[in-house]
């Protein structure tokens, strides 16, 4: 169940970034630099992902935007369970000197402990101790913590994993019953999904619907060919046959999805088709 969640929660992810860091299976690392569904700031991502996973799962989600890892990890524990957290660069320095070290990420009981002897309680004491210091008694950690304590972190978000499969998926206000509407529905998921696969340069050969009704049961419908699917055209044509083989719904339906998967790597050969 815990698995199921979290790929649920990911997809919801996915759907505004393709840089993705998970940490665990409930909390995950974003990079939001380019605004690709143009919501304008990294808060408002953020509330919409939390609106989001609260609808889809029942669950609340805690989120901390800044800009760089360190920051935004301790800004996503500031107002659990339920809450958001913004530092900006101009508060950055002063937010981690507020804090005690024990809340560093990456500082664990062990480093706290030696840091306590030491005299480092506070992100402000770690301030307040010279580079050579901190080399003398931590060694290569002493530059990492150097730069925490300045509020500064260089790390990249690292996608950990190439992609098993893109897509996208929408969680309707209102469940969907008619024909018409679910069209129009997966219409609009076929366009979100093939953005992201474009911008991954994706090709696969399965096609798959994910399609969840209102009582929250779920179904995943695959469709492969021999040959990779190219265009949003044939994509949305594969989709509409599994979605057209699921009707009637009299109970409605509140999710679809559509991904592409069976992904080919670039030395992967084309073989012809044969007409």
């Amino acid at each position: 169940m815990y698995r199921e969640v979290s790929d649920r929660i990911r997809a919801i992810f996915a759907d505004y970034t393709d840089l993705i860091e998970p940490l665990s299976l409930d909390e995950a690392y974003l990079d939001v630099t380019e605004d690709i569904r143009g919501l304008g700031t990294a808060a408002a991502i953020a509330e919409e992902i939390r609106a989001r996973i609260r609808a889809d799962t029942g669950l609340t989600a805690s989120a901390g935007v800044s800009y760089n890892k360190f920051i935004a990890k301790l800004a996503s524990d500031q107002n659990k369970p339920d809450g958001i957290c913004i530092i900006t660069p101009k508060r950055g320095a002063a937010f981690v000197q507020s804090l005690p070290v024990k809340r560093f990420h990456g500082v664990g009981p062990v480093t706290a402990q030696k840091m306590e002897r030491l005299g480092i309680l506070t992100g402000a004491d770690l301030y307040g101790m010279t580079l050579a210091f901190l080399q003398a008694h931590f060694g290569s950690y002493a530059d990492y913590l150097y730069g925490a304590a300045r509020g500064i972190d260089h790390r990249p978000v690292r996608v950990n994993r190439a992609a098993k499969s893109v897509g996208a998926e929408r969680t309707f206000e209102t469940n969907l019953t008619t024909a018409e509407d679910l069209r129009a529905a997966l219409h609009r998921v076929a366009d979100a999904a093939w953005v992201r696969i474009e911008r991954h340069g994706t090709r696969g050969r399965t096609v798959t619907l994910k399609l969840r009704h209102a009582d929250f049961r779920t179904i995943t419908r695959a469709r492969s060919s021999q040959a990779p699917v190219t265009d949003k055209a044939a994509f949305l044509s594969a989709g509409l046959d599994l979605l057209m083989a699921q009707l009637p719904v009299p109970d409605g339906v509140r999710l679809l999805g559509l991904t592409l998967s069976g992904i080919m790597g670039e030395d992967d050969e084309i073989q012809p088709s044969l007409l």
